[in-house]
């Protein structure tokens, strides 16, 4: 099987830097031509499931990406939903600085670590909750079928890492930019090969530089 594991695309809070966690916040008019762009890409591409965040940054992207004749298919699961950050969702990152300045930094130097305030979650209850819902995604698939699961940031990054055999620690030793796609082929969750790791050529050149500045 084939899944295409993409991110949502840009929202005003990206653009702005301010951590957005589980606040449902839509695409800004830049994120819905990144999701416009990715639909263009995958156009032709079979796509047999889809599963996103009911989340509205991952669902809209999804939802274009498909198109109209293929957006029915679209599946939400609650397990994809983005991290909690707890009272950090809102803040810029300079009023995190601030506020909570110990745990920021614990947070880009040693995830693995960080239990985010105010009710909000660690990356290990991420995995604990996207890993299922990744592989509920998967259950049942052909060996020639594609699954596009649409998801955010730190989602992303968790079900790669374990893909990959990377400990959480190793979160930021790759990127996920807006729509980006992530090309994972196998024949179980279990047992996925990474072909493509944050392919966003549909609106970045090779050398450019697609980021965002906050979760």
């Amino acid at each position: 099987m084939r899944i295409l594991l993409a991110r949502h695309g840009e929202t005003p809070w990206n653009a702005e830097g301010r951590y957005q966690g589980q606040r449902d916040i839509a695409l800004s008019e830049v994120g819905e031509g990144q999701a416009r762009l990715l639909g263009q890409r995958l156009a032709g591409v079979p796509i047999h499931r889809a599963v996103s965040s009911p989340l509205s940054r991952a669902r809209r992207t999804a939802e274009i990406a498909l198109g109209e004749a293929r957006a029915g298919q679209l599946q939400l699961d609650k397990g994809l939903q983005e991290i909690a950050h707890g009272d950090w969702e809102g803040l810029l990152a300079a009023e995190i600085r601030e506020r909570d300045p110990n745990r920021l930094r614990a947070w880009r130097e040693a995830p693995e670590t960080v239990q985010m305030p105010g009710g909000g979650e660690s990356l290990v209850e991420v995995l604990d909750r996207a890993w299922p819902a990744f592989a509920r995604a998967c259950e049942g698939l052909g060996a020639d079928d594609t699954l596009l699961v649409v998801a955010h940031d730190a989602v992303n990054r968790v079900i790669l890492a374990r893909v990959l055999g990377l400990p959480l620690s190793r979160l930021w030793s790759f990127r996920q930019a807006p729509t980006t796609i992530n090309l994972l082929e196998g024949p179980t969750a279990n047992a996925l090969e990474v072909v493509r790791l944050n392919d966003c050529n549909h609106h970045t050149a090779l050398f450019g530089e697609a980021v965002h500045r906050a979760l």
